[in-house]
């Protein structure tokens, strides 16, 4: 992650430290450059993967289209059991003023 002078998410790396450590997964955080449908299947190859979680921005039926949805090109495309997360929405009350 120096390579790329990039700082991860504190919170995140907590997170993950916390259940790493409490349970017999190993967890792998790679930082890869360019298009993530091609990057993460070529990451799946190299790395002994026994499955991948990944988000998914619920992006719409047009852009979706237009743009291509990345969660869909890997579960496709990579040989290991894929668990997709749909993006969380915060719903506001209507009662709040």
């Amino acid at each position: 992650m120096k390579k790329y002078a990039v700082k991860p998410d504190a919170e995140t790396l907590d997170i993950v430290n916390t259940v790493a450590r409490k349970t017999e997964v190993t967890v792998v955080m790679k930082i890869y450059r360019g298009d993530p449908r091609e990057k993460i299947c070529a990451a799946a190859e190299q790395i002994p993967l026994s499955s991948l979680v990944m988000g998914n921005r619920g992006l719409g039926g047009l852009k979706r289209m237009i743009m291509g949805s990345v969660s869909n090109h890997v579960v496709n495309n990579v040989a290991c059991p894929v668990t997709v997360v749909k993006a969380h929405t915060r719903v506001c009350s209507q009662n709040s003023k």
